[in-house]
């Protein structure tokens, strides 16, 4: 399969993961959908820096409320756009020039493998090897869940339950809407 270069890229529920490769004396990122594959000319960390911007936040902001949840400080996961379910973790420290980005929500299973590797199974049943040590991916597996429990935690908190609706952006094509409920944190005060 040819791969399209592309120029701007936000993570959406369709990444998978986004790994650093060397294209000359650059370092760009190699963006591994379900149904494709795109080169950027941008760094790993600046995709997921420039996505949180597209979904009206910064990565700062994001990187601290997973710390005030969690208390986690290095290698810190990332709820991108938590109501699409895009969260995302790093296997090494965002600014390495080896750290790949993976999300949550697509992966369905995670192996040791021989030589210090993890095979990783995808939702779209695609199975690849890479060099990161299995306790680490596992480890920011976990975290990952544990922060999207956290997030979870905090909309049933009050039992005021709403609907709202999850925008689903496919590449090309019409956007679709999905309806979940969740719960409303604000007090509304009781009529006397």
């Amino acid at each position: 399969m040819k791969q399209k270069i592309i120029e701007e890229y936000e993570v959406n529920s369709s990444t998978m993961f986004i790994q650093p490769v060397e294209y000359g004396s650059k370092i760009y990122s190699q963006i591994y959908e379900t149904d494709g594959e795109f080169l950027s000319p941008y760094k790993p960390f600046d995709i997921i820096k420039h996505s949180c911007e597209y979904y009206l936040a910064d990565y700062q902001s994001r990187r601290r409320a997973t710390k005030d949840l969690t208390n986690y400080t290095r290698k810190v996961p990332i709820a991108i756009e938590p109501s699409n379910d895009i969260f995302f973790f790093p296997t090494a420290s965002p600014e390495s020039s080896v750290c790949m980005w993976f999300s949550l929500s697509q992966i369905e299973n995670h192996l040791p493998a021989p030589g210090a590797k993890t095979k990783v199974l995808f939702q779209n049943k695609q199975s690849l090897l890479f060099d990161v040590p299995f306790a680490t991916f596992n480890n920011q597996m976990e975290r990952t869940s544990h922060v999207k429990a956290k997030f979870l935690q905090r909309l049933e908190r009050k039992g005021n339950k709403k609907t709202f609706y999850l925008i689903n952006r496919p590449k090309l094509g019409k956007a679709s809407e999905t309806q979940r409920e969740y719960t409303n944190h604000s007090k509304t005060p009781n009529p006397k």
